[in-house]
């Protein structure tokens, strides 16, 4: 089995949109065992590249603000939030 690459990763929209259909797939029950397991595969690929990409713009938050003077991240972003203000 090959090995799904970042090389074909367009973006994080096009990430996140891979993965709730990869989801679905899943959820769905209807895969062979190997396709599963590839579409997985791809999953944790993707899931990855995502969190590389959301620790990039904490990063960059974390060092711009209008005087250009380091600043830490908001909380919400180092801890996730809470899950109650997601959903607003």
């Amino acid at each position: 089995m090959t090995t799904p690459s970042n090389d074909t990763i367009q973006d994080f929209e096009a990430a996140v949109a891979e993965l709730e259909t990869i989801v679905r797939k899943l959820e769905a029950g209807d895969l062979a065992l190997e396709a599963s397991l590839q579409i997985y595969e791809r999953g944790v690929h993707l899931a990855r590249f995502c969190h590389a990409r959301l620790a990039d713009a904490e990063h960059r938050i974390e060092v711009l603000n209008e005087r250009g003077e380091l600043k830490p991240a908001p909380s919400s972003l180092v801890d996730g939030g809470d899950d109650d203000e997601r959903g607003r």
